[in-house]
């Protein structure tokens, strides 16, 4: 133990030393890793944004377990990385601990709220994303029936299921819609077996669209999807180019802007709480060669119409982790 100790220590010594005078900022990925294709890669590709248009670098380390949630906080703030951010809401309460240690630091999480003087605290209006998607689902639907398939079972996922719905039921009040979540652990961001099994207990029910908020467990999804010729919808990345002509669209979250900002902000970064919206840009749904010809005119002018609502305050999208229910199942 002694020995581990001591490793560690001069490991951070030298670090600090480095990091000190560099001062680079750090990004912290969930478990999943930076190619997950869905949450984690849409962060990386912010931080690689900023790397491109500076000629900066960034430190970084891809978690593998829970328990290097604090040592991996801890380890950069030491070795004098600033700003350092980190992907998931996991990370919260490993952040509380941390954050007041460092009070010169200033971090960034994504997908939680830490309420700390040195903390950017970033989330998003998902449900506002997951109504349109909902909406394009329900109208490309030939059977009436789609499917999500969320990955931990958490509030935050109800979140994309109910905003789904709404904008399901909004075009077809007779939709329904088969949702199941993957697992109540971590460990279920990273199951594509796990979402390829979902997927097709969902087709044997009639659904002919499948939503998957699962980070690495979606790929599964949206393989299997395409495997057995229905469409699916990709989640925070732009997905549509993993299956092309077979994913509908993707709902994307704008985390790879969220991590962009504060990488360019750096030491400088304002903290504080921060909404990433509709309304700003923040979330979107996405179009391009990959899926044009899966939209039609009609469904296009009716999600651009939803979302211009959304965006003036017209429509209000019902948030689950407001109340912790859905008005519509």
């Amino acid at each position: 133990m002694s020995l581990m100790k001591n490793f560690l220590g001069a490991a951070a010594a030298v670090a600090l030393s480095a990091g000190a005078a560099l001062a680079e900022p750090a990004v912290i990925f969930d478990l999943g890793g930076k190619f997950d294709k869905s949450f984690n890669e849409a962060a990386y590709s912010g931080a690689t944004r900023w790397a491109e248009e500076t000629g900066g670098s960034f430190r970084e380390i891809e978690l593998q377990s829970e328990a290097q949630r604090e040592q991996a906080l801890r380890r950069f703030a030491e070795a004098g990385a600033n700003p350092i951010v980190m992907t998931g809401f996991a990370f919260g309460s490993a952040l509380s601990e941390v954050a007041p240690d460092y009070p010169d630091t200033k971090f960034a999480i994504i997908d939680m709220v830490v309420d700390q003087p040195n903390v950017r605290s970033v989330v998003f209006n998902e449900h506002e994303g997951s109504y349109l998607v909902g909406m394009m689902a329900a109208m490309a639907s030939k059977t009436g029936t789609v499917g999500f398939i969320g990955g931990m079972d958490i509030p935050l996922i109800r979140k994309f299921a109910c905003g789904y719905v709404q904008g399901a039921k909004a075009v077809n009040p007779d939709a329904k819609v088969i949702q199941n979540m993957t697992g109540t652990t971590p460990a279920a961001w990273n199951d594509p077996v796990k979402g390829s099994e979902l997927t097709k207990a969902q087709i044997s029910q009639g659904a002919d669209v499948v939503y998957a908020a699962a980070g690495g467990t979606g790929v599964g999804v949206l393989q299997t999807a395409a495997d057995e010729n229905i469409l699916s919808v990709g989640v925070d990345s732009n997905q549509n180019y993993m299956h092309p002509g077979k994913v509908l669209t993707s709902m994307m979250k704008r985390v790879d802007n969220a991590v962009y900002d504060a990488l360019k902000a750096g030491g400088e970064m304002e903290t504080g709480f921060n909404v990433m919206g509709v309304s700003n840009g923040g979330i979107d749904y996405a179009l391009d060669e990959h899926n044009a010809a899966l939209v039609s005119a009609d469904m296009k002018a009716a999600v651009d119409g939803a979302k211009a609502k959304i965006a003036s305050g017209e429509l209000s999208v019902h948030d689950y982790m407001a109340d912790n229910a859905c008005p519509v199942e």
